[in-house]
């Protein structure tokens, strides 16, 4: 091994500190330790996740922090992409025994078959990965009310507000998380005039309740033809799910769910979404204090 190699290996591993590598490779793996959550059977409303093989200890972190602290067993559609292979598929059957786990290579043809009709979310679906979270979470949603989850949330408390609108029949909004800044694929002043309804700002799609009745492929279709939407990579997604929630009815969730970027666990805050910017605080910090709390003890 050269030593740029060899110094690049040790900066990936120990570059945001020692207290990151120990949680991120000694501490993380710990949750395989954990007993199952073996009820997930109440489809008031339905957890939906799109994962992979990198992130799917994050991901369960994410899930049994949720319904340890929550106390509910919402239904859980686990969506795999290609490079989950068999192993991990059996991890997650195993720890979610009553949950759908959804390999690739099951939902693409049926996904696929689904779309045909529908020609520009046909390519979107075949080109971008990342429209797993409008498609085939809409394909395979069992619920009138749909949880969206990402796979870098921690949750150190009961996330009242969130579990009392989902719960509450009467509330018919859809409801997600406050972005560090608005994120989406055309600014927000275009967006609004090339559709009829009020777009908000800084929605993001990584936690949040939906109601499938905001959700088509006809809506997602016309959004799809809207110049410019495809013209960021991943951002796109997130706007399509923004418009379809907006144009349904949206409002943000209290600002005790948003996104933020320091360094110090707001401990008013239930939960914490690890953007890709501050993964290594899901480490060195979320997991750190799940354990102290004794979060994986009261799991084993």
């Amino acid at each position: 091994m050269s030593l740029g190699s060899l110094y690049l290996k040790l900066q990936q591993k120990f570059g945001h500190g020692l207290d990151t590598a120990y949680y991120r490779d000694y501490v993380r793996p710990k949750i395989l330790e954990t007993r199952p959550i073996a009820e997930t059977g109440d489809y008031s409303c339905e957890i939906h996740v799109f994962t992979s093989a990198r992130d799917f200890i994050n991901l369960m972190w994410g899930l049994k922090s949720f319904y340890h602290y929550s106390k509910k067993n919402y239904a859980l559609c686990i969506h795999c992409d290609q490079s989950i292979g068999d192993e991990e598929l059996s991890i997650l059957k195993t720890h979610f025994p009553q949950g759908n786990v959804v390999p690739w290579s099951e939902a693409m043809p049926k996904v696929m078959e689904w779309l045909k009709a529908y020609p520009l979310c046909t390519a979107v679906r075949k080109e971008r990965v990342i429209s797993v979270k409008e498609f085939d979470f809409l394909y395979y949603l069992n619920s009138d009310r749909m949880l969206l989850f990402d796979s870098d949330l921690l949750f150190f408390a009961k996330p009242d507000h969130l579990i009392n609108i989902i719960d509450d029949q009467t509330y018919n909004l859809n409801s997600v998380n406050g972005d560090i800044e608005t994120c989406y694929s055309l600014d927000t002043e275009t967006l609004r005039s090339l559709v009829d309804f009020e777009v908000i700002e800084r929605f993001n799609s990584g936690l949040g309740l939906v109601h499938k009745a905001a959700l088509s492929l006809d809506l997602f279709e016309s959004f799809l033809a809207l110049p410019g939407i495809l013209n960021h990579k991943w951002r796109f997604e997130q706007t399509l799910m923004a418009l379809a929630s907006c144009r349904y009815g949206a409002e943000l969730l209290p600002v005790e769910y948003d996104v933020y970027l320091g360094k110090d666990l707001n401990k008013l805050m239930p939960m914490r979404h690890y953007v890709g910017e501050i993964r290594h605080l899901m480490y060195s910090e979320g997991m750190r204090q799940l354990t102290k709390q004794g979060f994986l003890r009261e799991l084993t």
